[in-house]
């Protein structure tokens, strides 16, 4: 069993051992504690309004997390492709009630930590509790240097940045998404396009 899962998480394990190495008893003790789950494209793997019960890593595929406001307009906070992690920190560690949605834009594979496994784990694997917040300290990084850029650079800009930075995630996701992740409107946004062709 542990064999089935080992081949199935395997991306996980080779991203774990960039932080940390485990002996042969820790990764089957990891194994046991951790799940597979495969959704298919459109499916929530969390629901705002929910207690956020896992820590997801993506093995394939992609998500997005977001917020739907009173009026029903959707705002994208985070995609998430291959060797990513997804899940709404802030519910996931106070296990209160989710503010954001988290729905699989393609088919998607995930290694799922549930809340009691991570707690048993980091008190049979220390090293595994420094190996999760070294994940959780740089979610939160990159969550304020994306607030301080929303508020100094122009939608262009941010743009701009998010071309640069995500290639691999502009090609899988359709352009309203994109919009709505920099905060403009798909008619801005093809008006920013249409004026970087002529620059260059």
């Amino acid at each position: 069993m542990h064999q089935m899962i080992e081949n199935k998480i395997q991306p996980l394990l080779n991203y774990i051992s960039q932080y940390v190495e485990l002996t042969d008893t820790e990764k089957q003790l990891l194994l046991s504690k951790v799940l597979y789950r495969k959704y298919l494209k459109g499916q929530y793997v969390l629901q705002q309004g929910d207690i956020c019960k896992y820590e997801c890593f993506v093995l394939k595929g992609c998500t997005k997390m977001f917020h739907v406001d009173e009026t029903g307009q959707e705002h994208i906070l985070l995609f998430s492709i291959e060797d990513w992690w997804t899940a709404d920190m802030g519910s996931f560690i106070t296990q209160a009630p989710s503010d954001f949605n988290v729905m699989c834009l393609e088919t998607t594979e995930l290694a799922i930590f549930h809340h009691d496994s991570i707690e048993t784990l980091y008190k049979e694997i220390p090293k595994l509790e420094r190996f999760f917040r070294q994940v959780i300290e740089k979610a939160f990084a990159a969550s304020q240097k994306r607030i301080v850029r929303n508020f100094s650079l122009s939608a262009k800009d941010r743009y701009i940045y998010f071309k640069t930075q995500y290639p691999l995630i502009e090609q899988r996701i359709p352009q309203y998404m994109v919009a709505s992740y920099l905060g403009i409107t798909k008619e801005f946004l093809s008006k920013i396009k249409k004026q970087l062709l002529l620059d260059n």
